[in-house]
């Protein structure tokens, strides 16, 4: 791999960026009264990035790997969750769309990352 930090990672990045929107997204009223759902929204979303991060400064390919699911599987927990926010009306349903788009797209990204690590 031709980077040296995790932050020379584009879908760190794009993940940094969705943490961002969706800590936005959730800072409104409508999650005022359902902060279970709000708090797990963050967690799973800013577990993207966090295992990103982790894996990468692991020990080997395998192991960053390993991380990389764990991300991707994070990126499916906050498409998910945005459909609940969506459906309870905390979330106009353009907005998340847009989230769940953003999660998918990071998704493939990790899928493609692993794919490359697991090459070499």
């Amino acid at each position: 791999m031709s980077t040296s930090t995790f932050e020379s990672l584009r879908v760190w990045h794009d993940a940094r960026r969705l943490t961002t929107l969706i800590y936005r997204a959730t800072a409104g009223k409508a999650f005022i009264n359902d902060r279970a759902l709000r708090d797990q929204l963050r967690r799973a979303v800013i577990s993207i990035m966090a295992n990103i991060a982790e894996g990468y400064e692991r020990d080997g390919s395998k192991e960053f790997i390993h991380f990389l699911r764990i991300a991707k599987g994070s990126a499916g927990e906050v498409r998910c969750q945005l459909y609940a926010a969506q459906d309870l009306g905390y979330l106009e349903p353009e907005m998340a769309h847009a989230l769940r788009q953003q999660a998918a797209i990071i998704s493939r990204q990790i899928a493609a990352l692993a794919k490359y690590r697991a090459e070499f």
